[in-house]
């Protein structure tokens, strides 16, 4: 039996209203603008090694949107989905040009695909990984109401090669206010 029984089938959204963000379906448009975002040095630190190639295959797929600003592309957001019943939930990762960072925009955009995986996806719990390190994240995620779970300890590699800790932080259905 379909685990989809009962729901129906899911559908990607046109778009995803925030606050002040609006997230959009990537588009191959969108690809420049993400190389740009991804090569600042800014935050290259934390998504290092994404290439032409690597940002047409791992985020113009389904589950990547655009962070826009007043129709501007500020940022992306992607989502992964674990599909087993037992252990469904979502993940999320998102890039926000540092000339809009600090400004609540992150916060708005976790928010919004947030609610959209919980509304529309049927997901009970939504998972954020920032690096251990990486405070300024940390602080957004907190903001947007993820709570710290764990260390999860030489969790990723970063762009320089070495190993570093992540920090588990969740959100669940109704943590989400």
């Amino acid at each position: 039996m379909s685990a989809s029984v009962g729901r129906p089938p899911a559908q990607r959204a046109s778009a995803i209203a925030g606050q002040t963000v609006v997230l959009r379906p990537t588009a191959a448009a969108h690809v420049p603008v993400f190389l740009e975002i991804l090569g600042h040095p800014e935050i290259a630190t934390w998504w290092g090694g994404y290439d032409l190639e690597r940002v047409r295959r791992e985020l113009l797929g389904p589950h990547g949107y655009a962070i826009e600003l007043a129709g501007e592309v500020i940022g992306l957001i992607i989502y992964r989905e674990e599909p087993d019943p037992d252990h469904r939930h979502a993940a999320i990762d998102l890039a926000l040009h540092p000339d809009h960072q600090g400004q609540g925009l992150g916060c708005d955009a976790m928010r919004a695909m947030a609610r959209f995986l919980f509304r529309h996806k049927d997901h009970h719990r939504v998972v954020i990984d920032p690096a251990a390190h990486n405070e300024r994240a940390i602080r957004s995620c907190e903001r947007a109401g993820f709570r710290r779970v764990g260390v999860m300890r030489a969790y990723e590699r970063s762009s320089d090669g070495h190993w570093h800790d992540g920090l588990l932080m969740d959100l669940l259905r109704k943590d989400l206010s």
